[in-house]
């Protein structure tokens, strides 16, 4: 049964009115739990990848490549060597990715209000964490909600692709669902975790919070926000979207950056877990003795050596004699390690031509050493796939902070839709390399201007305000006949009084020492 209606949502005060078609409670409840099925069906069609990505990450995944009675043989007495490729391919992407502000269209300068949102949600240490999550596992999740002690500033969660899972349109491609489920021990004292389960739905109109103590099989709810948004308040931040993949393949957003690295990865730890097997059998001298007996190994006071005693940095000596006794000694040849070194060397190149890191970050050198021009050369690559990175990130972080605003003000004002995120340099460049090229660019003819040239160099907003404070005192003393001020600001004056009446004599300045530099030399954030 359904009837058309008028929908009243509130938010922070204001009532929004719009006509939607109403529907009984049961057919809701039968679409949210249809809902809840198929993308808890989807999430688990799904997790077990998302977990082998995530110990790939960390450094524990299993040992690949081992033929299974070698792993017999040595029952756990061999460790695996993890040469832990994948967090360095992610790592070197994400030390590159640092969020500085966000422009609304028309505008010159980063938006005080969306920073400080951005702040207070402490986004500048959640969005690194994000960013390593689409990394990893192919996409994050942001969601955006109100906050009830403070209503100017929306709450901003970053959310985990273990934990989310939300379904796109595939005409708007927008979230068209999404859920969050989690574990929680303080649920039910005494109980496991994986018992008390809670789950959190997310659709255009409404928010609904559910609990199950059977592990997800039944679901109860226990809370409802109809909030009357029009849009899901989850916004996936996708690493390396594409438009589909073919039909056999599960749906997922996003693609993980360890992919194409993870066989050669395995392929690593297999040759440095054989290169440590070897040393332990074949790198020290293997000895033979024949025509000795066991009790023929003895130390000084004769008590009998075990094998390792008996081999170990011991000289053997015997009044046998080889003639008379028949005995004979003698040593094999250690084993070369080189050729495990030659293998990984190979495939550190792989790995290098396959993410596009430079060689040198893997380790790998050779005999004449790149020049710096070089090694910057090599970043080329590498550098390109960290500006791909900000655009794709950029673009969900642009999402996010329009959402902010229809949460907070009813609305998204048209010069949000034209929002920039701005980013910090995906390059590396020294600070005196960037500094001389913009004082180029700067003096050719004002090809930059002062503001453009002060933002190029990493400077923030409010340090370009602040200098931008001190020209306009230094050019009002000039006009006011101050010729002092072409040299800098006025110093602060010494106090003469530490308010005991007593005179505080000056500090004398040691001669021959240079001044601080000021503190804006050193642009925050900036790269060095």
């Amino acid at each position: 049964m359904t009837h058309t209606g008028t929908a009243e949502g509130c938010i922070h005060g204001k009532v929004l009115r719009k006509p939607v078609m109403c529907v009984t409670n049961s057919v809701l409840a039968q679409q949210e739990s249809v809902w809840l099925q198929r993308l808890s069906s989807q999430h688990n069609a799904q997790l077990s990848e998302l977990e082998l990505l995530d110990a790939y990450y960390e450094g524990e995944q299993p040992l690949s490549y081992m033929h299974p009675e070698l792993l017999r043989r040595l029952d756990g007495r061999v460790r695996q060597v993890v040469v832990n490729w994948p967090e360095l391919v992610v790592d070197s992407l994400d030390e590159r990715l640092d969020v500085t502000g966000f422009r609304l269209g028309g505008r010159d300068a980063a938006d005080r209000d969306l920073w400080r949102i951005w702040k207070a949600n402490r986004l500048d240490l959640a969005s690194q964490q994000a960013h390593v999550d689409a990394l990893v596992m192919g996409r994050a999740f942001a969601i955006v909600g109100t906050n009830e002690q403070d209503a100017e500033t929306p709450l901003v969660t970053v959310e985990s692709p273990l934990e989310v899972h939300a379904e796109l349109d595939p005409r708007t491609r927008t979230v068209r669902a999404a859920l969050k489920r989690w574990y929680d021990d303080e649920s039910v004292p005494g109980a496991s975790s994986l018992t008390a389960t809670h789950a959190t739905l997310y659709l255009p109109e409404e928010t609904i919070w559910y609990t199950s103590h059977d592990g997800g099989s039944a679901w109860t709810e226990t809370d409802r926000d109809r909030h009357g948004l029009g849009v899901v308040p989850v916004v996936p931040l996708i690493n390396r979207p594409r438009t589909r993949r073919r039909r056999t393949k599960p749906v997922s957003l996003g693609r993980s950056e360890l992919a194409s690295v993870i066989p050669l990865s395995d392929a690593a730890c297999k040759i440095a877990t054989d290169m440590l097997v070897s040393a332990e059998f074949h790198a020290m001298p293997r000895r033979y003795a024949l025509g000795f007996e066991q009790a023929d190994f003895v130390d000084a006071q004769g008590t009998p050596l075990t094998p390792w005693q008996a081999v170990a940095g011991v000289l053997w000596a015997t009044p046998k004699n080889p003639r008379e006794d028949g005995v004979a000694v003698g040593q094999f040849p250690e084993a070369d390690l080189s050729n495990f070194h030659n293998t990984l060397n190979a495939l550190a190149r792989l790995t290098a031509s396959i993410s596009g890191l430079p060689p040198h970050f893997l380790g790998y050198a050779t005999e004449n050493p790149a020049s710096a021009e070089g090694i910057r050369s090599s970043e080329g690559r590498h550098i390109k796939r960290a500006e791909r990175r900000q655009r794709s990130f950029g673009d969900g972080w642009e999402q996010v902070m329009r959402l902010i605003l229809l949460v907070r003000d009813g609305r998204i004002p048209p010069e949000a839709l034209r929002m920039e995120t701005m980013w910090v340099d995906a390059a590396t460049p020294t600070f005196a390399a960037q500094a001389d090229a913009v004082t180029k660019l700067y003096g050719a003819d004002k090809l930059l201007p002062r503001r453009a040239s002060r933002r190029a160099l990493g400077y923030s907003d409010a340090q370009i305000r602040d200098m931008e404070a001190e020209d306009q005192a230094a050019y009002a003393r000039v006009a006011g006949g101050d010729l002092a001020a072409e040299y800098g600001p006025r110093p602060d004056p010494i106090p003469t009084d530490d308010g005991q009446g007593d005179a505080v004599p000056p500090i004398p300045q040691p001669r021959g020492e240079r001044p601080a530099p000021p503190a804006f030399l050193a642009p925050a954030g900036g790269r060095r």
